[in-house]
């Protein structure tokens, strides 16, 4: 005799994508420990079997920064007012660094992570969602040695300065990372199909810094480039470089048109982004 009595409620229910668009929070919240030991596999393997380790998430930008330094304020003679050339550089870089790493360490989403993918199922989202947090700790670390250069050039008399808009640093560091994600997400989306991406993204982060002025005070190139200028307006990067030194440094200024512009190009890269995503998610294991 059958038992009407026996409850049908499953815990899971594991059915084919339908939904042209989907977020799906609650379920990455599901499997947030699976979230957690994927940034604590990236902390750890970044810079296993290295002689320096960890130590080159401070060589990178401070070498780079003295390069920048040396290259663009002592030879081209670039100024940057009251601030010190270096300290101004090193804002940038810091900032920058922390983009680069989540659009790298994310475009490569699929082809990396191909054999987990094929094997097991998770929201696939939450691999390029670990890299952006676990570049968190990347930035934490380079932001610190920032603070550490701020101080001392402060005790030795340099005109600084934090602007009180500095409490939205944070936000400005998610929209960052954010915008890497986006980016990433589409990149890794392209090169399941077309593998050339994959090369060029190195290429085209190299030349999109000269383009996000990383490097010089925003105004300049409209003022010594005006033609060229709307290459760097455009250029959601350059806003938030900007917004940076403002923040940080009390130098130069805020457009807040332009926080908006890259709010919205963020915002907009990031569900275009998503959409691809989930679409490819459900046949790359056939293209990889």
């Amino acid at each position: 005799m059958k038992n009407n009595n026996v409850s049908n409620d499953w815990l899971f229910e594991i059915t084919p994508k339908n939904k042209f668009f989907s977020l799906n929070l609650k379920e990455v919240w599901q499997y947030r420990d699976l979230l957690f030991l994927f940034v604590k596999r990236d902390v750890i393997t970044v810079y296993k079997q290295t002689v320096l380790g960890p130590l080159w998430y401070l060589i990178q930008p401070l070498f780079t920064s003295v390069t920048f330094t040396i290259i663009f304020n002592n030879v081209a003679g670039i100024n940057t007012g009251t601030v010190p050339p270096f300290l101004f550089n090193l804002a940038g870089i810091t900032v920058w660094n922390y983009f680069t790493a989540c659009l790298n360490g994310t475009s490569d989403t699929f082809k990396t992570n191909a054999n987990i993918f094929g094997k097991v199922y998770f929201p696939r989202i939450i691999t390029p969602l670990s890299v952006v947090i676990s570049n968190l700790i990347k930035f934490g670390i380079q932001f610190l040695i920032f603070i550490i250069f701020y101080i001392f050039y402060y005790f030795q008399g340099s005109n600084l300065g934090l602007n009180n808009m500095v409490l939205f640093f944070p936000v400005l560091i998610a929209i960052m990372g954010l915008l890497g994600l986006g980016l990433g997400m589409l990149i890794s989306s392209m090169v399941t199909k077309y593998r050339d991406f994959s090369y060029l993204v190195g290429f085209g982060i190299q030349l999109l810094m000269y383009l996000s002025a990383v490097m010089y005070p925003m105004e300049l190139i409209e003022e010594k480039l005006p033609t060229y200028g709307w290459l760097v307006q455009y250029n959601p990067l350059a806003y938030i470089i900007q917004t940076t030194r403002y923040m940080l440094l009390n130098v130069g200024e805020i457009s807040i048109l332009g926080l908006v512009y890259t709010f919205v190009v963020t915002i907009t890269i990031f569900f275009i982004g998503l959409l691809i995503f989930n679409k490819t998610e459900k046949s790359f294991i056939d293209t990889v």
